[in-house]
């Protein structure tokens, strides 16, 4: 049993919340993927959830502005565990103003008397105490507009210069602030066995209340409730998907009958979407590189009464030796990506990614577009998509397609109603209370 699993069954959502913390800085692990482990394998009363939801996200969200904050309070060298006990602490104080500040300083001197010693729990106590006679310093402070954003928002310098760079300073500045905001639950509605309003209606008697969502016909926003716990979601009624990540497949426009190919699947919402939307008549080869991942995919096509999908393991850079050159009337290419449209659900990728991972990630994108663009039959149709914003990823992977495939043209998208230019999709993670996503659909001329 891990640290922050014992430190939950002891009652202590702080400690835990810590441990947490602690295992996303040191093992790279995932904070969605660690909070839903942690939720529902303890199956955690709902006050407990949201408090240990609310620090987790709230001090990885806001940990580069928290360091300004205790800046002027810090002598020397910390621990890694106590920063990062004197940032959760600060968190509480500046942001949350239903937590008496007394209380978070007692609680956060527990802690440090149990994982340290009474020098690090006087050391924690002065800190803090200090910081509430004091105060924090003022962003206003800080001269550089381009600095002081990436403090306020707390996303690095690199990061707000490049978006800016991409975007302008006003959408680079909507994008930081709202990557700070709790994401929108939404999911997708299982066609082939009902509609958006017979689900709604479902929900609501089970106490989940959803409207419909902004960007298809088949999704739904889900404003209170857990969705995983209904009868809904168990008779596979429905996917927990958010609505950007739903475009691919209608950007593919599959028909019934079809051979289709999604070269980088797990865990399956794009794949079971591409299946639904084919009214599970014709093929899906759904393949990804981790044979463990494989499971989720059957899994999420088993609970959706799905037969067409067959699942793969193995790099897709090598399906030329699998499959025969055209043999695909829909290929769909979810790249590997920087993730940077998703940072609202794992807020440690703005602080984990660099320059030097979007530019090898180019290459393993144009690398599996090269093999999908021989897959394609005449006619066909090959969609690109990644759940980033950078303009490297996208657009320029697209561009370096085209002029290196002269036998394919870029479609012209109207999926939805968008702001930019409609010959690709690139949403933007403030203008639909989705995530961030590119998508682009690539033709082979007959």
């Amino acid at each position: 049993m891990t640290n922050y699993k014992k430190k939950i069954w002891r009652g202590n959502v702080r400690d835990a919340a810590l441990s947490i913390l602690m295992d996303i800085e040191n093992e790279q692990a995932f904070s969605n993927l660690l909070l839903h482990k942690t939720i529902e394998l303890y199956d955690l009363p709902q006050k407990d959830r949201a408090l240990l939801t609310e620090l987790t996200y709230g001090t990885l969200q806001q940990q580069m502005t928290l360091d300004y904050y205790l800046a002027p309070y810090i002598r020397g060298k910390l621990q890694p565990w106590v920063r990062q006990l004197l940032r959760m602490s600060v968190y509480q104080i500046i942001y949350l103003s239903k937590i008496p500040p007394h209380a978070v300083v007692n609680e956060a001197v527990k802690i440090a008397n149990k994982r340290g010693h009474k020098g690090v729990s006087s050391m924690v106590n002065g800190i803090l105490r200090s910081i509430l006679r004091e105060g924090v310093p003022s962003l206003d402070e800080i001269e550089d507009p381009v600095a002081r954003l990436s403090i306020e928002t707390s996303h690095p310098e690199w990061l707000i210069r490049r978006w800016i760079e991409q975007y302008g300073m006003e959408e680079a500045t909507a994008i930081a602030v709202v990557n700070n905001l709790p994401p929108v639950t939404t999911a997708r509605i299982n066609s082939t066995k009902t509609n958006r309003g017979e689900v709604i209606g479902l929900l609501k008697k089970e106490g989940v209340l959803a409207s419909p969502g902004n960007l298809t016909d088949s999704s739904i926003q889900v404003e209170s409730g857990n969705l995983a716990s209904t009868e809904a979601f168990q008779q596979g009624l429905l996917t927990v998907q958010d609505e950007s990540s739903m475009l691919p497949a209608l950007a593919l426009q599959v028909e019934p009958g079809m051979k289709v190919l999604d070269m980088c699947a797990a865990p399956g919402g794009k794949t079971t979407h591409i299946a639904e939307r084919m009214k599970d008549e014709g093929e899906v080869q759904a393949h990804d590189l981790h044979p463990h991942k494989l499971r989720l995919i059957e899994q999420n096509a088993e609970r959706l009464g799905l037969t067409s999908i067959h699942t793969n393991s193995g790099d897709s850079r090598e399906l030329l030796s699998t499959y025969e050159p055209q043999s695909f009337d829909r290929v769909l290419v979810d790249a590997p990506c920087s993730g940077l449209g998703v940072i609202r659900r794992k807020p440690e990728i703005k602080y984990k990614k660099t320059v030097q991972d979007i530019e090898n990630l180019s290459v393993i994108q144009k690398d599996l577009l090269q093999v999908a663009s021989q897959l394609v039959k005449k006619g066909g149709r090959l969609v690109y998509s990644t759940c980033t914003i950078d303009k490297t990823e996208n657009q320029a992977i697209v561009e370096w397609f085209l002029r290196e495939q002269p036998d394919f043209e870029l479609v012209p998208l109207h999926i939805i109603d968008q702001p930019t230019d409609s010959s690709y999709l690139q949403i933007l993670p403030h203008q639909y209370e989705s995530d961030g996503f590119f998508v682009a659909a690539l033709q082979r001329k007959n």
